[in-house]
């Protein structure tokens, strides 16, 4: 049995985040299904948002999100991460994040964020690293994580199921005390015992036919949390982006909405944009919106895609501006500084809820 103060399953920003702040506090394990940089943050693109600009206000930042929440958003939720966002992103940077950065207009030889624009902001808030910005948050987490004595990772190991006390027949409240584990490598089932457990597995992306997420996104931690007692909540909340792109060979290939964000327009096969027909803000609407405008185009049309144009943008500012897009579209035969890139809604987000029961061991 391998014994920890904290377990940590999963790998991304939010698993990696946490491990490095009870660092200090005990002995952590972190369990991850491949290698430790195989997560849904790694693949992320676009960047985060964050109000950092002087042009930029909380109130703003809040207004844009209850707007694209159609009513659903909890508002002291949304004020409490908008609020906490720059704190958060000044973390990072201390980590070795690097944001993508410009000329500062008014200082000579000074630098300042290079802000981006996505779907639903009334203004320049997104922080990113080009287009790779999850892999740098990851890069950046991963070698902090590697200069802490006190975090071990687990590579290519499974987690199966949750350890409770309720499981192992012992009376009184239910509480979770780690996990099975299967060892890919010595093809065995482990027991990590700790005091603490976070699930921070991703969601369940891969039950889709088309995902931007890795083939690790197979919904475990949801499974193995109602299995442990429980409540699942919201498990319909799957948020569909818009834009994955659309080739034989392409698997779970996402285009950043940040390529909207710098004036790329969705058209149809016959090269007409439709986005006016559906919302105010056009490309820029909110995802959900997008996402069914272009599934009921698709119906309208009986075409397996629409197109995502970009090619009137100066081909140097798309191919510096968006490397790791413009390098595997080329990859697939698609120049996307002459030609639109096609694309289709593909699944993105599991905004699924773990809600406490009073027996529930958390």
């Amino acid at each position: 049995m391998k014994q920890f103060d904290y377990l940590v399953l999963g790998s991304g920003i939010a698993g990696l985040s946490f491990a490095l702040k009870v660092a200090s506090h005990g002995r952590v394990a972190i369990v991850t299904k491949k290698n430790s940089a195989e997560s849904n943050t790694n693949y992320a693109q676009g960047g985060i948002a964050s109000v950092t600009s002087k042009e930029d206000s909380f109130e703003l930042h809040v207004r844009d999100t209850l707007e694209a929440g159609a009513g659903l958003c909890r508002e002291e939720v949304v004020r409490t991460i908008v609020e906490e966002g720059p704190a958060r992103i000044a973390e990072l940077i201390e980590l070795g994040m690097k944001f993508s950065e410009r000329d500062a207009p008014s200082v000579d030889g000074g630098k300042q964020l290079d802000l981006g624009k996505e779907g639903g902001h009334s203004k320049r808030r997104i922080l990113h690293a080009k287009d790779v910005t999850g892999r740098e948050i990851e890069r950046a987490l991963l070698d902090a994580i590697s200069r802490q004595p006190n975090i071990q990772v687990f590579e290519n190991h499974l987690a199966i199921d949750l350890i409770t006390s309720q499981k192992l027949g012992y009376v009184g409240a239910n509480r979770c005390l780690g996990a099975y584990v299967f060892d890919k490598q010595n093809s065995q089932v482990e027991t990590f015992a700790a005091g603490t457990t976070l699930l921070a597995t991703g969601g369940c992306g891969k039950v889709y036919l088309y995902t931007t997420n890795p083939d690790i996104a197979t919904g475990d931690g949801v499974a193995m949390a109602y299995r442990a007692g429980a409540t699942v909540a919201n498990m319909e909340f799957v948020q569909f982006h818009p834009t994955c792109l659309y080739h034989p060979l392409a698997k779970s290939f996402l285009v950043s909405e940040a390529v909207r964000g710098e004036g790329g327009v969705l058209e149809t096969l016959d090269g007409v944009e439709f986005m006016n027909e559906y919302h105010p803000l056009k490309s820029l609407a909110p995802r959900d919106v997008v996402a069914r405008a272009i599934d009921r185009e698709m119906k309208k049309s009986g075409t397996d895609h629409v197109l995502l144009d970009i090619t009137h943008k100066p081909a140097r500012f798309v191919m510096q501006r968006f490397p790791n897009i413009y390098q595997t579209c080329l990859r697939h035969g698609i120049d996307i500084t002459k030609e639109p890139i096609p694309v289709v809604p593909a699944a993105h987000y599991q905004c699924v809820r773990l809600a406490q029961r009073e027996s529930a061991p958390w």
